[in-house]
């Protein structure tokens, strides 16, 4: 491994501008060591470490089979596309590698003819958007409908044209032979090395695929990037959701398999439509509550018990009539199968007194979700590692709580792991300026935007922009944007206006804009040089306590007898405001100032527990000299 990072080495001879480091080449030698013993390695490898590499030869290097999941499709693509390509050839490696989505990034065949033969009831611009992808579908090999040119990845056409775990009909589909997921998973039984996502990775040991068994083959070594991310992902995989896109799309089959196969039996259509209204009229009710909360309290609500009673009586009208069709259509048969899974769902979603568990929903004018997800998953993930033999090998550059691993190696039963903290080799303390301003208003006083753009406006004015302000609410960042929109002749670029891809080409293209914006841009997001120079964060990035999942993870703390502020919410706190902070310098060029607008950081006590677990900046509390820093030539 030695000779493959150091200064001579293979890769130093095969990648222009690779630079030599020494945390590196030490996260390496770990990782090839977990792999060779089958043992479980926890690492957080600072930014600019070089960690992607770090893992990549070992696991290249291993001749063992090898599953890779990051932490977004993003990530993924960046990996399959242009991490591995690099190293593949400077190891002259051989081995195939293969590229693994969820089954909603692939066309299905089966709802393909079947919305084709029931297209009369769409509305004109989806039968035309249908054309376009039916045209598509004779052309591509794969069925990735992120290729697809003519139909662009977020066009509503696709979530009628690409199956779901539930209405997948699996091998007792007629396209079972040609159909893209089991392609794309022969494909992956056949790869040495595997591409996945978390969300993918924790579905599939969730659900079991039915119809295609596991998706995910099995592998001897297991690599989770950004493994930060997966304590509540797998809390919300383990747990259970039946979600009002569930009813209607399950309304929508009924009906379609009516007008398609079995048309002679009208009493599909009326179940159908109760169901669709049921549904409807449920989410009306539930819109005049808070947009989320705690389920034991909505289910208390008497409009609500009302018309979920409607729903149970929708469900049941729906058995009866598709019991009569059963054995008539593998699309009904699945139906059928559903409106049972559903119906056992809704009857557990309402057992709320039974503990261990946080029982909440969401709702928008669109949708509603009803949610039940356990506190902890530590037993399951100590399970799964126990079940299958190999190495476990979990990474990011945000791990660590005061320079302490055990907040995320608890949260997933790692107890007998191996860890490891490197440090980035990066120079925080000639490339960077960390400031709490003073004179800040408190982070609930009434107008504290406007107080916060008086002080802050003359910084991003000095620095031409080229600023990142990161806000811990929407609210918050919609009344700075009004706000600097009008005070500034910079261009304002705010989250939402259009997608996140897009923002940040105007954002490096521009070369002189302010992007507000909330918590997908806290993470993932990777600006070099110039363009971005000043972060700043609006308030110390604590979850609400009135946030359910984290409401209840605070009261079976205390009911354990451990401190829920210290044990929960400071360390969630900690990971994303580290998130935000590592915004800032991606490179070993970079230069730039981030600024906490928190008094609390140096006000409380517990703000030393931040201030440990960030990059050692110089810190001042002098706006001005942040203007100095940031004018002055690097």
């Amino acid at each position: 491994m030695i000779d493959d990072f150091s200064e001579n080495g293979l890769l130093a001879t095969a990648i222009d501008g690779f630079v030599a480091r020494e945390p590196q080449r030490r996260m390496a030698n770990k990782v090839t060591e977990a792999i060779n013993a089958q043992h479980s390695l926890v690492v957080e490898a600072g930014t600019g470490t070089g960690k992607t590499f770090a893992y990549l030869v070992p696991a290249l290097r291993s001749d063992k089979k090898v599953i890779l999941s990051t932490g977004s499709k993003n990530l993924q693509e960046q990996l399959f596309s242009k991490d591995l390509p690099i190293i593949k050839k400077a190891l002259n490696y051989t081995g195939k590698i293969s590229l693994l989505k969820g089954r909603a990034n692939y066309l299905c065949l089966e709802r393909l003819y079947h919305q084709y033969a029931g297209a009369g009831d769409l509305d004109k611009d989806l039968r035309v958007d249908l054309v376009r992808v039916k045209n598509w579908s004779i052309k591509t090999k794969d069925g990735d409908i992120s290729k697809c040119t003519t139909v662009t990845e977020d066009n509503p056409v696709w979530s009628i044209l690409t199956s779901t775990n539930d209405n997948c009909l699996g091998s007792d589909c007629e396209h079972y032979n040609d159909c893209y997921v089991v392609k794309a998973r022969k494909r992956a039984l056949n790869a040495d090395v595997v591409v996945v996502n978390h969300h993918l990775f924790l579905a599939d040991v969730v659900v079991k695929d039915t119809g295609f068994g596991e998706l995910i083959p099995k592998a001897d070594v297991m690599i989770f990037d950004e493994a930060h991310q997966l304590p509540d992902l797998a809390c919300h995989y383990f747990g259970q959701q039946l979600t009002s896109r569930q009813l209607f799309d399950l309304a929508k089959e009924i009906n379609l398999a009516y007008r398609t196969e079995v048309k002679d039996m009208a009493q599909l259509q009326q179940c159908a439509d109760k169901l669709q209204k049921c549904t409807q009229d449920l989410r009306l009710v539930i819109n005049q509550h808070s947009p989320k909360g705690n389920l034991r309290y909505l289910f208390n609500q008497e409009a609500v018990k009302n018309e979920l009673s409607y729903l149970v009586d929708a469900l049941n009208f729906c058995h009866e009539v598709l019991l009569l069709a059963v054995g008539r259509s593998s699309t009904l048969d699945n139906c059928f199968e559903r409106i049972n899974q559903y119906h056992t769902l809704l009857n557990r979603l309402q057992q709320t007194n039974i503990t261990g568990f946080s029982y909440w929903y969401e709702s928008t004018n669109n949708y509603f979700i009803f949610a039940l997800t356990p506190l902890s998953v530590a037993d399951k993930f100590t399970q799964l590692i126990a079940e299958r033999d190999g190495s476990w090998i979990f990474t990011s550059a945000t791990l660590s709580v005061d320079n302490r691993l055990d907040y995320f190696t608890k949260r997933l039963g790692l107890d007998n792991a191996e860890s490891l903290i490197l440090e980035s080799p990066f120079d925080y303390a000639n490339q960077t300026i960390m400031c709490v301003p003073r004179y800040i208003p408190s982070p609930n006083e009434q107008g504290n935007a406007q107080k916060l753009i008086d002080i802050l406006l003359p910084v991003i004015e000095a620095n031409q922009g080229r600023c990142f302000f990161l806000c811990t609410s929407y609210a918050m960042m919609n009344a700075l944007a009004k706000q600097f929109r009008e005070l500034t002749t910079l261009p304002v670029l705010v989250q939402g206006e259009t997608s996140k891809v897009k923002l940040l080409e105007q954002f490096i293209h521009k070369g002189n804009a302010l992007l507000i914006a909330t918590s997908s841009f806290w993470e993932g997001i990777d600006v070099r040089g110039d363009t971005l120079s000043c972060v700043i964060i609006d308030k110390l990035p604590f979850t609400s306590p009135d946030d359910p999942l984290i409401k209840a993870r605070m009261e079976d703390c205390q009911m354990q007898g451990g401190d829920a502020f210290n044990e929960v919410q400071l360390p969630e706190a900690v990971i994303t405001l580290k998130q935000g902070v590592g915004r800032l310098i991606r490179h070993h060029n970079d230069r730039g100032a981030i600024i906490i607008c928190d008094n609390r950081l140096v006000m409380r006590a517990y703000g030393a527990t931040f201030i440990n677990s960030l990059p050692p900046s110089p810190r001042t509390r002098d706006i001005n000299k942040v203007i100095n820093f940031l004018l002055a030539k690097s």
